[in-house]
């Protein structure tokens, strides 16, 4: 998942040969008129209490920004995004009738799971790639990725639960995590994650993972709690600011990436997943 990589201290000091890179100067804009916005809402008014959110749904670039110096691969790859996110996250919301709000722009632009200023909010470098557009970036610019994607994403959020009802209000994070990281392979096709010292998530956590164990069955399927991560104030910036502070319940779910990597698998952890969330309402 791969901000949250970063908190398995992936930043090295290895380095990475680059192209040498040109970015744009530096204007106040930092999308073109034919470029989307932050972010994108679907189902704005859905049915279902749960508001969906997916931090790190997309690996797009704006074009002023040059892909970053960054290479198609190194643009593919998890250092960019969670990929299989926003497909599960799109079926989910049309499963359940539930808002979901998507973050348009790669974490590596800005991450929008992390508070601006955050040492991972931009990085310079992740999982031992170097990230050349990202060197030496003044408050200035930071202040710009800050305004232009990461403020609109999080008053998007805000702004869709705002609508509900607030004692009914539920909000699911969905993430995916690379399969294996510095050479470590982890086992766990999904995890619960959550902030064991917040109650009300707590116990949608062990009625998450209860509903989950009785739908996976004896599969092969190994589900975490609180695996690959556990949600925590200082990384996880979405589920704290728009649920812990206003004391809605929050949960993310992490996929592993390999297990979501085409139409079929996406749409069975779909009917899982859906299947959880009707369980536990």
């Amino acid at each position: 998942m791969n901000g949250k990589d970063n908190r398995e201290k992936n930043q090295s000091n290895a380095q990475t040969q680059q192209e040498p890179f040109k970015m744009n100067a530096r204007e106040a804009v930092l999308l073109d008129a034919n470029e989307p916005g932050a972010y994108e809402v679907i189902r704005t008014m859905g049915e279902s209490p749960i508001v969906i959110v997916c931090d790190h749904a997309s690996n797009r670039i704006p074009e002023r920004l040059n892909n970053l110096g960054l290479t198609d691969e190194q643009l593919a790859s998890h250092i960019a995004w969670d990929a299989g996110a926003a497909e599960l996250a799109r079926k989910l919301s049309a499963r359940l009738d539930a808002a979901l709000i998507l973050s348009n722009y790669s974490r590596l632009v800005i991450d929008c799971n992390r508070p601006a200023g955050h040492p991972e909010s931009i990085l310079g470098q992740s999982d031992n790639i170097v990230v050349p557009g990202n060197a030496d970036i003044d408050k200035l610019e930071a202040s710009r990725r800050s305004r232009t994607l990461l403020d609109p994403y999080q008053q998007a959020i805000a702004s869709v639960i705002s609508r509900r009802d607030r004692d009914n209000v539920r909000l699911l994070s969905i993430h995916s995590f690379t399969p294996s990281l510095h050479g470590e392979e982890r086992p766990w096709s999904i995890g619960v994650c959550y902030n064991h010292t917040e109650q009300v998530s707590s116990e949608w956590a062990k009625k998450m993972l209860t509903g989950l164990r009785t739908r996976v069955g004896a599969t092969e399927d190994k589900i975490g709690d609180n695996q690959p991560y556990e949600v925590t104030e200082d990384c996880d910036f979405t589920l704290t600011k728009q649920g812990r502070k206003p004391g809605i319940p929050n949960l993310m779910l992490e996929l592993r990436q390999d297990k979501i990597s085409d139409d079929l698998m996406v749409q069975r952890w779909c009917n899982i997943i859906a299947g959880c969330c009707e369980y536990s309402d």
